[in-house]
């Protein structure tokens, strides 16, 4: 019988810097909807998302999916280019210029990231909670765009700033954790997400044969 070997690399994880970056996104759009911030601010705003949000998300995306974190990296994926997207979209646009296109965008995004919600509520509650905050976000957001009531432009930024608070404490809680190897702060994982960060080595690999990268086909 052929011998087959199987090399599994360590990756150290990308949430905390995904985390924490995608905070410092929410905080930049909350700040310009809720009025923190100028309208003649947008043009910044959309270079700092585009040049230092969505890099950083993109680099945390990638790292997941060699980590084999399929969840974690289709969320982070879709999270940084939605941030390269909306940041071109403010830098070329005036400074109280609504878009329907952007408009359909968010709420395209916002089912989207629902459905990814949905699907995180058996394992990973916390980050559920922080994917259908940012749903409504981006449906508010939407709703602003196709020239909707003013509260609801309002509405997106405090929202953003809620999840900016969020974002803060999930990545340093997957930080501490990562560091110390045991759980510092709580994450609140559950089912299978628990047993993949406290059960042994037989229980990592045991489905090992049916991973992406390893069976013969997607």
């Amino acid at each position: 019988m052929t011998e087959v070997r199987i090399v599994v690399r360590p990756y150290a994880t990308s949430l905390a810097l995904g985390f924490f970056s995608f905070g410092i996104g929410m905080l930049l759009l909350g700040g310009l909807a809720n009025g923190w911030l100028h309208p003649s601010d947008r043009h910044t705003v959309g270079l700092i998302l585009a040049a230092f949000v969505f890099p950083l998300e993109l680099l945390s995306a990638v790292i997941a999916f060699l980590a084999r974190d399929t969840f974690g990296a289709t969320g982070l994926g879709l999270f940084a280019t939605s941030w390269l997207a909306l940041g071109l979209a403010d830098t070329q646009a005036s400074q109280d210029a609504l878009s329907r296109a952007v408009g359909l965008y968010e709420f395209g995004f916002a089912f989207t990231i629902a459905l990814l919600a949905i699907a995180a509520i058996s394992g990973k509650p916390m980050i559920a909670v922080i994917l259908g905050i940012s749903a409504v976000r981006a449906a508010f957001a939407g709703v602003h765009e196709w020239h909707g009531p003013a509260w609801a432009w309002t509405a997106s930024g405090w929202i953003a700033v809620a999840i900016f608070g969020i974002a803060m404490y999930g990545g340093l809680a997957f930080l501490l954790e990562d560091v110390q190897k045991q759980q510092v702060l709580p994450v609140f994982r559950r089912g299978a997400s628990r047993e993949s960060l406290e059960g042994d080595l037989h229980a990592q690999l045991a489905d090992l044969a049916d991973e992406a990268g390893v069976r013969k086909t997607l």
